[in-house]
């Protein structure tokens, strides 16, 4: 059975760090593009960083760069996300999702995504 468990959100005030985790299980992530999404209330889903392993591809949206870091463990079949300098506006549920698929269709696909996780949870106060 393929599996995803997200962890590590929480509440952190403005400024603050927070490193989500992403154990898989069922699956390889070096076989695939892995990621972060996040939803929002009342937002659209919103792409965060993807990862594929087998080429070293990363890609990052536009309001984390510089700010977020993806890096994945292949022992641990796991994949992270180091999360600087957290803002109000990033407060969003995170969701980790897989695809077999290229980095740029993972990303172009990023609201169809299948969501195997329950995903967690990351509030900025302000």
């Amino acid at each position: 059975e393929v599996e995803v468990v997200e962890s590590g959100g929480g509440l952190v005030q403005a400024g603050g760090s927070l490193r989500l985790s992403c154990e898989a299980s069922g699956f390889s992530i070096e076989d695939v593009t892995i990621g972060w999404l996040r939803q929002a209330p009342g937002k659209e889903r919103e792409a965060v960083s993807c990862i594929r392993s087998a080429d070293g591809v990363i890609y990052y949206g536009d309001s984390v760069k510089g700010r977020f870091t993806i890096s994945s463990d292949n022992a641990k079949n796991a994949v992270y996300l180091q999360m600087n300098s957290l803002k109000p506006e990033d407060t969003a549920i995170y969701y980790c999702s897989v695809s077999r698929t290229s980095v740029d269709r993972w990303w172009s696909l990023v609201r169809y995504l299948e969501l195997w996780g329950q995903g967690t949870p990351v509030t900025v106060s302000s």
